[in-house]
């Protein structure tokens, strides 16, 4: 099969034009139409109190935290230089990026001299990994709250005459699932951030359905060199 060329990338913005551009560094052709979008979650709370590093999983997580908190002088660790990225723009002057999804960042603070005791995390209503229960492993607290929540936007249909499909998400693949008739499916490669984000598409005949080695954007656009 030869590499795929026309890619739709589902992820939410302002993400996901960020994905694009790194498609069209490669050559290739993406066609952004994002099936979530994300909101900040009203009433949502910052509580700082013991804590000792700030845990960002992804950009929407920064954003929102800028929004509810004044406070940069924490250290923070994000997951990909993305979202450390986000993180410095917000004004954090130590961001640490880690690789390896919420199993790199817990890796990261673990590593941290000093070694922080609490973690604040704000994620997503519905997060894809349990920072809490990694972190834990190492002996360190987790405050876990909920500052965005993401929803099916469009579009109604799959774009046309596309070669390939980005999934970021297990949300997304459920939604794309949903837009794909078998007959478009098998001529369609899959390139999916984890083997979960993969699963809800298992079902339809996809060309491929090809999972990254580790949980992050770098590994997912490797495997389109493959």
């Amino acid at each position: 099969m030869s590499p795929p060329r026309r890619i739709w990338v589902t992820r939410t913005e302002p993400q996901a034009e960020a994905t694009a551009a790194r498609l069209r560094r490669m050559g290739l052709d993406p066609v952004v139409a994002p099936v979530l979008e994300a909101r900040p979650i009203a009433g949502a709370a910052i509580d700082l109190a013991g804590v000792d590093a700030i845990a960002f999983t992804s950009g929407h997580g920064v954003s929102a935290f800028a929004a509810l908190s004044d406070r940069r002088d924490l250290p923070a660790f994000a997951v990909g230089q993305t979202t450390a990225a986000l993180a410095r723009a917000a004004g954090f002057a130590s961001v640490t990026a880690s690789s390896g999804g919420a199993t790199g960042l817990a890796k990261a603070i673990g590593a941290a001299s000093p070694k922080p005791r609490l973690v604040l995390n704000p994620t997503a209503a519905e997060p894809a990994a349990d920072l809490a229960a990694i972190l834990a492993g190492l002996e360190i607290g987790a405050r876990i709250v909920a500052v965005y929540e993401t929803s099916a936007a469009g579009p109604d249909a799959a774009p046309a005459d596309i070669d390939a499909i980005l999934i970021h998400s297990a949300k997304a693949a459920r939604l794309v699932a949903g837009l794909i008739a078998p007959a478009e499916a098998a001529r369609i490669a899959v390139f999916a951030i984890s083997g979960a984000a993969a699963a809800p598409l298992s079902a339809l005949p996809f060309a491929r359905i090809a999972a990254a080695p580790f949980p992050d954007e770098a590994s997912l656009l490797d495997l389109l060199q493959g």
